[in-house]
């Protein structure tokens, strides 16, 4: 089939490369100059197949209360006249329930260690290079209360399969020398070895490249407007070109993988997707001391931050704020980013050349991603990964091209259906 994937993220990317594999003639559009330059721009870089505890958790509600009106809060909520805002969070309070975490948790799990495999072969048979090291992720808590809830956690995801060890605080600094300097800080660790990093950026655009050399057709600056519909299917799409033209690109089948900007473009044709922007930041230092910069990724619990070494650069990710579609840099929360890298790791990264960056994660209320079929017979959904949307790329790719294809994919996942 002609298929037409919309969006040239890591998750458009990927569609794309595992469209290609299985037969079909693909064609990829994207807004941008280049693939990767929205979203999967500057991530927190980790491929966490051990994070499947979802956003929407029973202690969540009262997380948040304490959390309002702090300006760098890891999660903030800015009301807005908004319904659609609105509806999200109501039903995030419903996800909160601890049946239904425990549900998203197991769904999220699924797709994640299946995507972890799905990279790891594509890795090994193209040689794709993205700055990638395996080399697990540790999460360290600094205070008494984090650590024990997340000894609990663990205890609860080792019965699925993910082998989370649980860290003294010494145990913590022989496996990662670089936190040393902070020891009297860590109450303890957890500690996934299987669990890898690497930068989005680079693996989107080197798999679109590689695509291209495959025959996948890429074009940029392509603003997609909307989509036409005729006899319960999708017709074409309507654009503005690389002209500045308005033209109509038909095919057989319709991938959407726009990120947090899919229901903009579903909901005029009655395909309602539950999918909210949450505003994520991150900076990026250059390493001067690279003994003294963490090899293995480490997530500090207490701010919610990750730190990912890539290369000869330092990513700092983290916070979420559920805003809109507002793309302002507020200076105050990547100070508050550059700052915590500071206390970590020192004069060891250079912190007056911080680059700082906002992009919009789509999110769903319980952090499970929305893949598959919709009401019309030729349009497909690959959208809503939120913050594992690197982790969950491969995976996702693979199982949309399995079902464009007419196949169903070899996880336990509920994909969608019309």
């Amino acid at each position: 089939m002609k298929v037409l994937v919309l969006g040239a993220g890591v998750i458009g990317t990927t569609a794309a490369w595992f469209l290609r594999e299985a037969g079909h003639e693909v064609t990829v559009v994207e807004r941008q100059s280049a693939a990767g330059q929205e979203t999967s721009f500057a991530n927190g870089g980790q491929i966490s197949v051990s994070h499947v505890e979802p956003w929407a958790n029973p202690g969540a509600p009262l997380k948040i209360l304490r959390w309002l009106g702090q300006p760098d809060a890891p999660l903030l909520f800015r009301p807005r006249l908004d319904w659609h805002q609105w509806r999200w969070g109501i039903q995030f309070l419903i996800e909160c329930l601890p049946s239904r975490t425990r549900r998203n948790m197991l769904q999220i799990l699924a797709i994640s260690k299946y995507s972890g495999a799905a990279l790891s072969e594509l890795r090994a048979a193209t040689g794709i290079a993205y700055d990638a090291l395996q080399r697990g992720i540790l999460q360290v808590y600094t205070d008494r209360e984090g650590f024990e809830d997340a000894t609990h956690a663990a205890q609860l995801v080792r019965r699925y399969g993910i082998a989370r060890e649980v860290k003294t605080p010494q145990e913590c600094v022989a496996l990662e020398p670089a936190l040393s300097a902070r020891r009297d800080w860590i109450v303890g660790g957890t500690y996934t070895s299987t669990d890898e990093t690497g930068d989005a950026r680079k693996f989107t655009e080197a798999l679109a490249a590689l695509s291209a050399t495959r025959g996948v057709a890429f074009r940029f600056g392509v603003t997609v407007e909307s989509l036409a519909i005729a006899g319960g299917a999708v017709c074409g799409v309507r654009t503005v070109n690389e002209d500045n033209r308005k033209e109509v690109l038909a095919a057989d089948a319709y991938v959407v993988c726009l990120s947090s900007y899919t229901p903009k473009l579903l909901d005029p044709i009655g395909v309602h997707m539950l999918i909210y922007p949450a505003k994520g930041y991150s900076v990026t230092l250059p390493i001067l001391d690279a003994s003294r910069v963490p090899t293995i990724s480490i997530t500090d619990d207490a701010k919610k931050i990750v730190f990912t070494r890539l290369g000869d650069r330092l990513r700092v990710a983290g916070t979420a704020e559920l805003a809109g579609y507002n793309l302002e840099l507020n200076a105050l929360r990547c100070d508050a980013l550059t700052l915590r890298a500071v206390e970590w790791f020192g004069d060891a990264v250079k912190s007056e050349r911080a680059e700082c960056w906002t992009g919009l994660r789509p999110a769903t209320p319980s952090n499970v991603p929305l893949i598959g079929s919709t009401r019309y017979s030729n349009l497909y959904v690959n959208s809503g990964h939120g913050t594992l949307g690197w982790t969950m790329a491969a995976g996702s790719g693979k199982a949309l091209a399995e079902i464009v294809s007419g196949r169903r994919p070899d996880v336990d996942f509920a994909f969608l259906r019309r």
